[in-house]
């Protein structure tokens, strides 16, 4: 079924500890398309970049089968550009520049092709350009899935509130749960934000996994450990893209069918943050992804006779 993504194309300068990699592609559009083209043969995009972004990165992207129909060029202008420095623990991290540039003004402009889209991918941008995006469609998709982050709740929390209404999946992490609820527990939390709308909640919690919310049903999926982790840039894009491209593939929107793609979305995050960028997401095979997940299914199975 056919996916749109909505999101930001750009450059991003990265320190770990470990290393660092200058003007890499970035932006949260580009870790979802990248990691939903392993389930779905076309995904949609709509974001925005200067002249300064390279055509032969966007070849990149149509060769993973990703239409650029939908990026907008702006001549003259410069990309999005976002640097920083992470921590030891690659937990918490310092912002060392933010450069907007086409991003102060993006207006989605959403093709005609895209019109169609059953899967609808919103990333990381302010609430009303997400709400724009709902609304130009002339059709609602079969399941809008959004994320977010702690600074549109400090910003703009009426029009965050707004959006998440609008949605069936919204994807944040346990201390934006916290910060949009204002519950410190997480379950008590989940309620808190299910009350707003959505029908299904993700509270990612890094590398201690992520939890699914339905209803009064709850489903947790640990994080795989990994010997190297280099970068966690874009782990929570490529998680909600491995994610929801695995249900457009599927086009099961279940709760036993989400549960499987929490499971591909943190595979997805894993190979992710084995390199820098989404270096590891440009080269992987179907049997690697497979395999990946195997992973995952054997560290939670077990068995258990109850007296």
């Amino acid at each position: 079924m056919s996916l749109l993504s909505i999101g930001t194309v750009a450059f991003d300068t990265i320190e770990t500890p470990f290393g660092k990699a200058e003007r890499v592609i970035g932006g949260s559009c580009s870790y979802i398309a990248l990691a939903a083209s392993y389930f779905t043969p076309k995904v949609n995009i709509v974001a925005v970049v200067g002249d300064d972004f390279p055509e032969e990165k966007i070849q990149v992207m149509n060769q993973h089968g990703i239409n650029t129909e939908g990026l907008q060029i702006k001549e003259g202008e410069k990309s999005f550009f976002w640097a920083g420095k992470y921590h030891m623990d690659l937990n918490s991290r310092d912002t060392l520049t933010t450069e907007l540039n086409v991003l102060a003004d993006f207006d989605p402009i959403i093709p005609e092709s895209y019109q169609d889209c059953a899967y609808l991918m919103l990333g990381n941008l302010t609430p009303q350009v997400q709400q724009t995006v709902i609304n130009r469609l002339k059709k609602r998709p079969k399941l809008i899935l959004m994320d977010t982050m702690n600074f549109w709740m400090e910003v703009a929390m009426d029009d965050l509130k707004a959006t998440i209404k609008m949605v069936d999946v919204l994807s944040i992490n346990d201390e934006e749960a916290r910060q949009l609820s204002g519950e410190h527990s997480i379950v008590k939390a989940a309620k808190v934000i299910m009350e707003m709308g959505p029908k299904f909640l993700i509270i990612k919690k890094g590398e201690h996994g992520a939890l699914l919310f339905h209803k009064g049903e709850v489903f947790f999926a640990p994080a795989l450990p990994l010997e190297d982790v280099f970068d966690p840039t874009g782990a929570g894009d490529s998680f909600a893209g491995g994610f929801i491209g695995y249900l457009a593939k599927t086009n099961d929107i279940s709760f036993e069918s989400m549960k499987r793609a929490v499971i591909y979305g943190s595979a997805m995050a894993s190979f992710c943050v084995e390199k820098f960028g989404p270096e590891a997401l440009m080269n992987l095979t179907q049997a690697k992804i497979e395999n990946r997940v195997q992973e995952f299914i054997d560290l939670v199975q077990f068995e258990i006779v109850l007296d």
